[in-house]
């Protein structure tokens, strides 16, 4: 038995060291995106009457707001530039349209003073109307221009009382202005509405919705998300895909943004050289409501209009964004004398979203198109094999692994069946 034991333990052990041999993380790749510019934060607060109710954490919603934008002041990074502006603080009265109006800059986006941050914070007391949607079109002219990452921090506790400005068409506008901001939304109650909209919102720019019901939930989320502000972001290069390949631009490689209209095609053409390989990938938001069932497709064809692979992908309704990808490498020439021509490749983008009647159907979905050209394989052990390419050598080494142990656990087996009969 102390014999097994050992064996078990010494086979589990030489398992763990090599799979901790391949777990580690690969160091950065050189020419990754830095963003030059500095990232650009602006937080949204709910300063409306509502925020009086004593309900998180046995205080009012509106100390658990100070008290979590305290801390996130102190912790925020030195290169990102911090902003506040707060929705319904200022107006107390029952004038609909001067209450929807209630919005104001607290603390302009830029360098940090979290002095002067905190100060202002501490002055905000409950008072007024919730005036989302028109708070989001001003925080997002508090961003200015540049290739940073620019997002938006929505902290409310009750719905839009400004309606027909529904937040949520905001923040579709928003994003059809292809300026790059993303808007994450949390919501102070767990509430089925509120949860609605905050997440339509949320999700028309690429952001998250959070329900928090804790100090710690609010800080924690709140500093998450000023933290991936500072992460190095791609700005998605605009363009416009054509109804033909023959009138498509020519891309290179890169992040592309475009929209699509309903049961329309887009086309673009890449140039891949010969000992290339052509990778792309496609991803369709559904910024709106759109019915269930829905399908995208890729598809790589020559000038002539020969398919040369394709990718699709099929939903049902549980997801919000499409995606899918190709591979085409372009063989090296044969003639070594005389340089090959670039071959042009077409992209062809389709998808099968629908809507139903009464919803806007323009402007179209938004995609982003990814395009990226490397070295296509050459020598034989870049070559993949059965999917496996490099990893043929681990997964010898885990047969024979296995082959020994069996070996071993054969013999130990019958030496026990022996001592058995023996005793």
């Amino acid at each position: 038995m102390i014999t097994r034991t050992r064996l078990a333990a010494g086979a589990c052990a030489l398992l763990a060291a090599l799979a901790a041999g391949t777990a580690f993380p690969a160091g950065a790749v050189d020419g990754e995106p830095t963003g030059e510019d500095a990232p650009q934060v602006d937080l949204v607060l709910d300063v409306s009457g509502s925020m009086r109710t004593r309900d998180i954490d046995g205080g009012t919603r509106m100390a658990a707001a100070k008290q979590a934008f305290n801390e996130v002041l102190d912790a925020t990074p030195e290169e990102v530039r911090l902003g506040i502006r707060t929705l319904g603080a200022d107006y107390p009265g029952d004038d609909r349209k001067t209450g929807c109006e209630d919005t104001a800059q607290l603390y302009p986006v830029g360098p940090l003073d979290r002095t002067e941050a905190k100060t202002a914070v501490a002055t905000l007391s409950p008072t007024g109307w919730t005036p989302i949607g028109p708070a989001l079109l001003k925080a997002a002219d508090d961003l200015d221009g540049g290739d940073g990452s620019k997002r938006i921090v929505l902290i409310s506790d009750g719905e839009d009382t400004c309606a027909p400005l529904d937040p949520c068409e905001v923040a579709r506008e928003i994003a059809a202005k292809g300026i790059g901001v993303t808007i994450d939304t949390l919501g102070l109650v767990p509430n089925t509405k509120l949860r609605k909209q905050l997440s339509c919102i949320a999700e028309a720019t690429g952001g998250t919705y959070t329900s928090v019901e804790h100090t710690d939930e609010l800080t924690d989320k709140v500093n998450q998300l000023v933290d991936r502000a500072a992460d190095p972001v791609v700005t998605p290069v605009a363009t416009e895909g054509a109804d033909a390949c023959a009138k498509a631009p020519t891309l290179k490689s890169g992040l592309y943004t475009d929209r699509e209209e309903f049961g329309q095609q887009r086309w673009y053409r890449v140039d891949v050289e010969p000992g290339q390989e052509l990778r792309a990938s496609v991803s369709v938001g559904a910024d709106r409501a759109v019915n269930p069932s829905y399908g995208v497709l890729l598809r790589a064809v020559t000038v002539h209009g020969r398919e040369i692979v394709r990718g699709e992908a099929a939903g049902n309704g549980r997801t919000d964004v499409l995606s899918t990808g190709l591979r085409y490498p372009k063989a090296e020439s044969d003639n070594d004398d005389d340089a090959a021509p670039a071959e042009a490749v077409c992209l062809q983008v389709t998808h099968s979203f629908s809507v139903a009647s009464g919803v806007k159907t323009t402007p179209g979905l938004p995609l982003e198109l990814t395009v990226d050209i490397v070295d296509g394989p050459g020598d034989s052990d870049d070559v993949a094999s059965f999917g496996l390419g490099r990893g043929w050598w681990l997964l010898g080494l885990l047969v024979l692994i296995g082959f020994v142990a069996g070996l071993l656990w054969g013999w130990l087996s019958r030496w026990r069946f022996a001592m058995w009969r023996t005793n």
